[in-house]
């Protein structure tokens, strides 16, 4: 077990709130939703995110990346059943998913791009592998669409 560097989370949390910021701005300008409204539900996700974090550097031997941490975290103070839900779910609804998609995918890209000398050294083998997933990832989708609509009666 390990102890938390407090000058490494106030950097996260800083890199966070500019993301956040940029991702309301985002939300108010493209969805016409209220920016301050949503500050709350975004300081919420943001707080959720470095517990997910602090978890991964007390316990570096947990199986799960943080990533991981943060959705079972948000799972769980989401449940119903739980009576912290009545608190977190109202602030964090009103942030809406799509805008937190685009910087999320911003640097995804970037972490890909840091390691282009490793996706060098894989060559064409990473071509197959990517057709291959994404094909199945496809298929299964299209394939679990089909059974619920099924399912529903809608088809």
């Amino acid at each position: 077990m390990r102890s938390i560097d407090i000058k490494k989370y106030l950097t996260y949390f800083l890199l966070m709130a500019s993301t956040g910021i940029i991702v309301l701005a985002g939300q108010a300008i493209g969805l016409k939703k209220e920016f301050i409204g949503a500050v709350p539900g975004m300081l919420l996700i943001i707080l959720l995110a470095l517990l997910a974090y602090s978890i991964k550097d007390i316990f570096p031997k947990f199986p799960l990346p943080a990533y991981a941490s943060a959705t079972i975290i948000g799972m769980i103070v989401s449940l119903e059943a739980l009576p912290i839900s009545k608190f977190f779910a109202p602030q964090i609804g009103v942030v809406e998913f799509m805008p937190i998609c685009t910087p999320l995918l911003a640097f995804a890209g970037i972490s890909v791009g840091n390691k282009i000398e490793q996706l060098k050294a894989m060559s064409w083998k990473i071509v197959i592998i990517s057709l291959v997933v994404f094909t199945s990832i496809f298929f299964a989708c299209a394939l679990i669409a089909q059974t619920v609509l099924t399912l529903q009666g809608r088809i």
